[in-house]
């Protein structure tokens, strides 16, 4: 590897309005996403044929999963672009589409209006989402990472990771105010729908951020060096596929574990534990609000230790607490629910932090966009979309609560094994080519 510069020349100012857009922009991006799961049992009697809630439920945890599968199509597509024209102009395009497909949902008609196109204009508009979320968490990670000193990379690129989760603690928290200002019914006629419409004016706002910054100084320095024309998507598959496979391998617990947590763990107590809603959705909201604050200790001590012992860390964390975790979900009380989501956000956040820097460190400028987006979005698809679906599928068919448990497990496993294999990167660059 040939280094462009040895560290990012940016002043502090410029690097928090850097970490300021790129947060604000994910936020919204996952603020969208939130909703739709923390309305899950709201949307499965909504926009499917009533008589079988569970058939219901995993119906609309299926149309979560089928949008997934757009997201590495949407990683392709964005990646190239963002290797070839610039990071900024992508991630402007990526929440904006963003923005107007969870609009779009707030807007459509249900079952009861116009039947069996109600799930299907469901499944479209969530398609959407997910081609333009393809482009945005890896682009979102590059943009700052390329920005931010090289000794504390993961530092500063814990604020992208810190973004989703608090996004996921508003959606939460805006549910359950919700659910306590509001009647059931008035929920089920309207109410719902709020959540959803919020999306277009905070998509302006992140359009607006992205807007006013400048290109990012590694692509700016890969852009001035003289090479020949390149294709992304073929450079990235023929020179880097191994490392695509050990961290699609270590992303895979990443996106396990992020989806249980963030999204499948309020079904979870709701439906197996016997919680009232309100009660799932603050339990859910205490965890979030203690992932948010947990981001920058954990890239800190990634920055101190290296990536593979944060990698080591992770898995531990998520084997060990991930039965407990799910024992005390099934309470059905407040500060059990609470301490059990708490104990499974330890080892997520973790694995996102950590994941959020390896994603850049990985990877060289000129397919980094391309490379991290399609890594990404491969390992979320498979093991994050199908999150919800699986687990409610695992307990159905073998009768055990705890089924979704062991399934992280053995993923948690896999993932170190993928993770380990992977090069220190924590003092390296990140303005370097592939001579």
């Amino acid at each position: 590897m040939h280094a462009i510069h040895t560290g990012q020349q940016v002043s502090p100012a410029t690097l928090h309005k850097v970490i300021a857009a790129s947060a604000i922009g994910n936020f919204v991006e996952w603020f969208d996403f939130a909703v739709y799961g923390f309305l899950a049992v709201t949307i499965a009697s909504l926009f499917f044929p009533p008589g079988n809630p569970t058939l219901a439920l995993l119906q609309t945890f299926a149309v979560f999963a089928v949008s997934f599968a757009l997201r590495p199509l949407g990683g392709i597509v964005f990646g190239i672009l963002g290797d070839r024209i610039g990071r900024k102009r992508v991630l402007s395009i990526t929440v904006l589409l963003m923005a107007g497909a969870t609009t779009l949902i707030g807007l459509l008609p249900t079952y009861a209006s116009i039947g069996l196109f109600a799930p299907l204009l469901l499944a479209l508009a969530r398609c959407l989402q997910g081609f333009s979320a393809g482009g945005e968490y890896a682009g979102a990670c590059a943009f700052v990472m390329e920005h931010a000193p090289t000794e504390q990379k993961a530092r500063y690129g814990s604020f992208v990771p810190v973004s989703t989760f608090l996004a996921f603690a508003s959606a939460a928290g805006l549910v359950f105010g919700l659910d306590q200002i509001i009647s059931s019914e008035q929920m089920q006629a309207w109410g719902w729908r709020l959540p959803f419409l919020i999306a277009a004016p905070l998509g302006l706002v992140g359009l607006y951020m992205r807007l006013r910054l400048d290109e990012s100084p590694a692509f700016k320095a890969m852009a001035a060096e003289p090479a020949p024309e390149h294709s992304p998507l073929m450079e990235t598959l023929r020179l880097h596929s191994a490392t695509i496979a050990c961290l699609g391998a270590f992303i895979s617990a990443t996106a396990l574990s992020f989806y249980m947590f963030t999204t499948y763990l309020t079904t979870y107590m709701q439906v197996v534990g016997g919680a009232a809603r309100p009660t799932a959705l603050l339990a859910s909201l205490i965890a979030l609000l203690f992932a948010a604050l947990l981001c920058p200790f954990v890239g800190r001590y990634s920055d101190r230790v290296g990536r593979r012992r944060t990698i080591l860390t992770a898995g531990v964390a998520l084997i060990v607490a991930v039965y407990p975790a799910f024992t005390l979900a099934t309470s059905g009380a407040l500060l059990p629910s609470a301490l059990g989501a708490m104990l499974l956000a330890v080892g997520a956040v973790i694995c996102g932090v950590v994941t959020a820097v390896l994603l850049s460190e990985q990877f060289p400028t000129r397919v980094r966009y391309t490379a991290s987006a399609f890594t990404y979005n491969l390992a979320y698809t498979v093991f994050g979309g199908t999150a919800p679906l699986i687990a409610t599928w695992l307990i159905e068919q073998t009768g055990d609560r705890m089924s979704p448990a062991y399934y992280l497990i053995v993923i948690a496993l896999l993932a170190l094994v993928g993770g380990l294999a992977l090069p220190e990167s924590s003092k390296r660059p990140l303005n370097y080519r592939a001579d």
